[in-house]
């Protein structure tokens, strides 16, 4: 342990009223998105707060209100990227878009989020109007109004120049039970294009790459692709999406893992059916990633009722964002909890979660 973190550990510890030991700590792939964040959430989070809305474990929830047709839909994300620029966005545009994205996963029409801003004294005050700004940019977009807020400044050194934290608030009709545990066996899983390129985008700002690409990030606002699949699945019943997810931190694998123990079901992915630029290949290649871990902020995972999938594709694929949307894969009986990848060269390998971190501070 340094001297800097043995001071700190040492301070604590004077005011902590539990004994302290050395072991246990927080690290970097604690905020991956991956294992490590699923076993801190479980042993910490869950083991305080449980309750039966956050463990439903999805991406939001929806809270019953006076109105018998629809409910309230709330989530909160917070954003610590680095750099806070990067090619195709920034950390204002990630932040709107990502509570949007959740809410809309949910099933949720946005219309509503806050913004809570850590900044680091000696930020200049042209970066934070370009990054707020942007956020209004991405919020006239989404067609969402930001609508309240709260600012507050660490020491220099105490921060990382600007943190900031979105809420949304969105409403669903009651009957769209979005979720994880509703996935069935033989629900087609699709993909709405093309996955990692928002991970390279942030890996080639940092300058770690040695050279420069056309790799932009996919950071959008998927509301309006969502809402056209919503559309196209409404039956009597209710919709024939049962649950929607935007693979970010952990990437493609990682978001697939959690639906499968969400449902307790099996899933069968087709490894040649998915798409990946050949550039975020390259890249991926040659830095020892695999691109079905990379963080992704404009993608967004379809579990549909097979009888609907075809119609859901089309409308998926009618958006700009959805263009190049694709069926990667299905949900089976078999193998519960585990995804299985049937690979290009035709044997099967599992396709577990991500256990530590690949990229730091992407989101």
């Amino acid at each position: 342990m340094s001297d800097q973190n043995q001071q700190a550990f040492d301070f604590l510890g004077a005011y902590c009223p539990l004994p302290l030991t050395h072991s246990d700590q927080i690290v970097l792939g604690h905020g991956s998105g991956g294992r490590l964040t699923h076993d801190l959430i479980e042993r910490v989070f869950a083991a305080h707060f449980s309750n039966p809305f956050l463990n439903r474990g999805d991406d939001g929830v929806g809270l019953t209100i006076a109105d018998p047709e629809v409910e309230i839909v709330v989530s909160t994300d917070s954003h610590v990227i680095s750099p806070i620029f990067f090619p195709g966005g920034d950390i204002g545009r990630l932040a709107v878009c990502g509570t949007v994205n959740d809410l809309s996963v949910m099933g949720a029409k946005p219309l509503y989020l806050t913004a809570g801003f850590i900044l680091e004294e000696g930020l200049q005050i042209e970066v934070l109007e370009y990054i707020v700004q942007s956020m209004a940019s991405a919020a006239a977009e989404a067609g969402v109004v930001i609508v309240a807020g709260d600012t507050k400044v660490v020491e220099r050194g105490k921060g990382d120049g600007i943190f900031i934290n979105t809420s949304g608030i969105g409403v669903r009709p009651k009957s769209w039970q979005l979720s994880g545990r509703n996935v069935k066996v033989g629900d087609q899983i699709l993909l709405s294009g093309p996955i990692g390129e928002h991970g390279i985008a942030v890996l080639q700002a940092r300058g770690e790459l040695g050279f420069t690409s056309e790799i932009r990030s996919d950071v959008a606002p998927l509301n309006a692709m969502i809402a056209k699949a919503l559309k196209a699945a409404e039956h009597p019943g209710g919709n024939a999406i049962h649950a929607m997810r935007d693979p970010t931190r952990g990437g493609l694998a990682t978001t697939l893992n959690e639906i499968a123990r969400q449902s307790n079901l099996g899933m069968v992915i087709h490894e040649a059916t998915i798409p990946i630029h050949e550039t975020v290949s390259a890249v991926c290649e040659m830095l020892g990633f695999d691109p079905l871990y990379v963080a992704n902020e404009g993608k967004c995972v379809f579990f549909v009722d097979e009888q609907y999938a075809s119609v859901v594709l089309e409308a998926i694929r009618s958006t700009d964002n959805g263009s190049q949307a694709v069926v990667i894969g299905e949900l089976v009986a078999e193998h519960p909890q585990k995804v299985l990848l049937r690979t290009s060269m035709g044997s099967t390998r599992l396709l577990d979660m991500l256990s530590g971190e690949m990229l730091p501070r992407i989101c």
